[in-house]
């Protein structure tokens, strides 16, 4: 049985770097906050989020706060407090063309006993951001990463996402569908197929597909291929390889299918992106 999340991360990884981690108190504002994603830990709560567009949130447990974009935010300490905070910069595979940045709300903020399965790594991640040992950064950066995924494993699990990707990957029926158009993405997708794997008629599969993901399947079949060729664009792949990994016969039918999901030639994205 192939792993839904498996299937997303192997082509669209995202990794982590510790950039502090202390005591905080008063009003503490994240130096990187604009300029990357970031991952919160906070060990305890009496704390404030304000966010650039002046909206609050009040945390009052043990939470992990991620920014899945750059946005400015700060945080009010309650007076007094001194509050255990760990913070990661995060990398996205492919940017902002990443299809797991583009899935995650931002901010998520969810309760750290609300982690799936994540007691052992929380209480090694706290321990090992407070002392001082021989490659403390390696193995904080492997940690973090792994809240990553529990982060995304708890949104599918509790349906905390209704619409898109992760609401999709949550789902009973659609998932086995959309982990086959990522696992297999040249491969000539029908409806009846795609229908077919996810044990549903046509009907209801398409009507269920565009409640659920907000797009019919062909849209996105076509947007994951997207995806996938501004991937191995960046990595400097030919153009005719790119074609038979996607699923084009030729690279004349890539160029005309990425220009009308992008508006550019595969060589003028190419040159815009590097």
């Amino acid at each position: 049985m192939l792993d839904r999340l498996e299937s997303l991360l192997d082509r669209f990884p995202v990794s982590a770097r510790l950039l502090q981690g202390g005591q905080v108190g008063g009003h503490w504002v994240p130096a990187q906050a604009a300029s990357q994603p970031l991952l919160h830990l906070l060990s305890q709560g009496g704390v404030e989020l304000v966010d650039s567009d002046g909206s609050r949130l009040r945390i009052d447990q043990p939470s992990v706060l991620l920014y899945a974009r750059p946005r400015d935010h700060r945080f009010n300490i309650d007076d007094g407090l001194q509050v255990p905070l760990v913070t990661a910069g995060l990398r996205f595979e492919a940017g902002e063309a990443s299809p797991v940045a583009d899935a995650l709300p931002s901010p998520v903020c969810l309760p750290l006993a609300d982690l799936l399965g994540s007691n052992a790594v929380l209480g090694v991640l706290f321990e090992e951001a407070f002392a001082q040992r021989c490659g403390r950064q390696a193995m904080l950066d492997r940690l973090f990463e792994l809240v990553i995924i529990q982060v995304l494993r708890t949104l599918m699990e509790n349906g905390q996402i209704q619409v898109g990707l992760l609401a999709g990957m949550g789902h009973p029926r659609l998932r086995h569908a959309l982990v086959a158009m990522h696992e297999q993405p040249a491969e000539e997708w029908s409806l009846q197929a795609l229908a077919e794997r996810a044990g549903m008629s046509r009907s209801a599969f398409a009507e269920g597909f565009r409640e659920v993901i907000g797009s019919t399947p062909g849209q996105y079949l076509q947007a994951w291929r997207t995806r996938l060729v501004q991937q191995a664009l960046r990595r400097g792949q030919p153009l005719k390889r790119i074609a038979g990994d996607v699923g084009y016969g030729s690279e004349a039918a890539l160029s005309r299918a990425f220009k009308a999901q992008t508006g550019q030639s595969p060589r003028e994205w190419r040159s815009a992106a590097m």
